[in-house]
């Protein structure tokens, strides 16, 4: 009986060899996994920032709208874009209103680049094309025609940021 049971304890548990070799197995697949963690990081901020360039973009247009609707007095901008993006969350009065204490809104608070540098403001985290620069040549101006990404990057499909 004795024979058994020092048997039944040297059988029990893992060698060290053994466990070495699940640690380098476990290694080479977090070494695996590693750059598909990072690409849905990227992916999940590919997605952030369209959002918010749509949602830029739709606040611009929509406060475009209601200049040519007469909404908006068109004598805030010459161009009846936007002045700056802070515009679009600090409202401009409603053109109809006597008293003019209503106010147009048309974002909540502006959108980051999810690319962009985390010490800035979210305004200073888009490039702005005014309405007077050429599009080969977009640069800001007077006012808020379009917004881009300043981010310098490359997308997962190997278009620039920058371009989106």
């Amino acid at each position: 009986m004795k024979v058994s049971t020092a048997l039944r304890s040297r059988t029990r548990g893992f060698t060290l060899i053994e466990l070495l070799v699940v640690m380098g197995i476990l290694g080479v697949l977090a070494a695996a996994v590693m750059p598909l963690g990072e690409a849905l990081v990227t992916s999940q901020k590919e997605r952030e920032l369209r959002r918010a360039l749509w949602e830029i973009r739709d606040a611009v247009d929509a406060y475009k709208r209601h200049v040519d609707q007469g909404l908006i007095d068109a004598r805030l901008t010459e161009s009846g874009y936007p002045a700056s993006l802070r515009t679009l969350v600090e409202g401009v009065p409603d053109a109809r209103a006597a008293s003019g204490g209503q106010r147009w809104y048309f974002l909540r608070q502006v959108p980051r680049d999810p690319f962009a540098d985390a010490n800035l403001s979210p305004e200073q985290t888009w490039r702005l094309r005014s309405y007077a620069s050429p599009p080969d040549r977009p640069a800001p101006g007077a006012d808020v025609y379009d917004v881009r990404s300043s981010s310098t990057g490359t997308a997962l499909d190997g278009s620039a940021y920058a371009n989106w």
